[in-house]
């Protein structure tokens, strides 16, 4: 008969994650993991197969438990242009909330994953789902602020391109990914005036 499992699995994945998020993929060893979860390699093992399953449990637990609730707004039935200008405000202040020597800076999905997308397809299928999820919510508050249907696919394009961008350049220039939001957001005022 096997172990009964003594950890709680979401402390252990929220712990896992934030190494994952200051260290990447890559640079996150298992002494790094065994130090930050409590548990020995054996455990995590056990309970998330490898490190990739550890780190895939991770990315999980951040799509539901950051970008899903910030894109919830979006995706509301109500949505519109001032969703939009919110959403791009609360991703400035987060920003902007960060000591600018966290390394939990930007986005993880964005941070980790990209540097994996080139030779790894489950982490380019993460972030390529990431930024459908994100388009689809931008497309919802655009039309839901009348945005004409022919402008729109264009429109969450350039918002989506403006937000990943922000959120990667967030690791490096806090300053310089701020003003890609505020651009962002200039340019849903110049889209959809009042």
């Amino acid at each position: 008969m096997g172990r009964l499992q003594t950890f709680d699995s979401t402390t252990v994945v929220q712990s896992a994650r934030d190494v994952f998020w200051d260290l990447g993929y890559e640079g996150a060893s298992l002494a790094d993991l065994e130090t930050a979860t409590g548990l020995n390699r054996s455990s995590l093992y056990h309970a998330f197969g490898s490190k990739r399953g550890l780190f895939d449990a991770a990315v999980a637990d951040y799509r539901n438990t950051v970008i899903r609730p910030r894109l919830s707004l979006l995706e509301a039935p109500d949505a519109g242009r001032d969703t939009l200008l919110a959403y791009f405000d609360r991703l400035r202040e987060a920003i902007a909330a960060l000591p600018l020597d966290s390394p939990r800076r930007g986005c993880l999905l964005v941070n980790c994953a990209t540097g994996l997308a080139t030779h790894d397809e489950p982490a380019r299928e993460v972030v390529e789902g990431y930024r459908t999820e994100l388009a689809a919510a931008l497309g919802n508050a655009l039309a839901g602020a009348g945005s004409p249907a022919d402008r729109t696919e264009e429109r969450v394009r350039t918002l989506a391109s403006l937000s990943m961008s922000a959120m990667l350049l967030a690791r490096v220039n806090a300053t310089e990914s701020a003003a890609l939001l505020s651009t962002a957001a200039d340019q849903v005022r110049a889209w959809l005036p009042v």
